[in-house]
């Protein structure tokens, strides 16, 4: 039997990636005509976003990369922001 849960049982839980790093903790779920479109991750203390992101508070994981959800989820790496992406698109910026 498939076993449902509701969308507010997920606020505040744990985000680990498929490889096993704790990623962070799901803040809100992101809807669009009835269906989830994605979940609003918090950076919190320790976790790896807290570590890749520096300032900002968290990133929108869309739920394609949602894997599993049960007492945690899991998300796929492929969600992880790389800080590369970002550094490459500053230096324009400032030479204009």
């Amino acid at each position: 039997m498939l076993r449902m849960k509701k969308i507010s049982e997920t606020y505040e839980m744990r985000v680990f990636t498929d490889t096993g790093e704790y990623f962070g903790d799901v803040e809100e779920a992101i809807l669009s005509q009835n269906k989830v479109f994605g979940w609003r991750v918090k950076a919190s203390k320790n976790s790896f976003l807290n570590r890749v992101l520096g300032s900002a508070k968290g990133v929108i994981v869309p739920h394609q990369l949602v894997r599993s959800i049960g007492d945690i989820m899991i998300i796929s790496k492929a969600a992880v922001p790389s800080g590369k992406g970002t550094d490459e698109e500053a230096p324009p910026e400032q030479s204009e």
